[in-house]
């Protein structure tokens, strides 16, 4: 690959617009939900599946539900997306407030991560 095109694909990384917002597993069985902040929905459910499927994930009673009813009892959505102009402005505080709302509006709901 030639020097120009490594700087093109670079700066459309850099430049890329990913869906923001707070993610949502749901056990079907229990109707349990856990929600998550995400600054690339698409990679965070990627990444915390690829976690839950070699059973290393840190939050011990997803971790148990997944183990117990895999990807097909679970439903994964996202359930706010954040809207934002500039990729690279730090959006996390937006990102708090977006999720804080849903766990308001949803009492049984419980985090992903801490």
């Amino acid at each position: 690959m030639d020097i120009k095109r490594k700087i093109e694909l670079l700066e459309n990384y850099k430049n890329r617009h990913p869906e923001m917002g707070v993610i949502s597993y749901r056990c079907k069985a229990t109707g349990e939900v856990f929600l998550g902040v995400s600054k690339d929905t698409k990679a965070s459910f990627n990444s915390t599946n690829f976690k839950l499927s070699t059973n290393s994930y840190p939050n011990k009673q997803l971790q148990g539900l997944w183990n117990i009813y895999g990807i097909e009892g679970f439903e994964l959505s996202v359930v706010k997306v954040l809207e934002y102009d500039d990729p690279k402005e730090d959006q996390s505080s937006k990102l708090e407030s977006l999720i804080e709302q849903c766990l308001i509006f949803d009492k049984k709901a419980k985090r992903l991560w801490r």
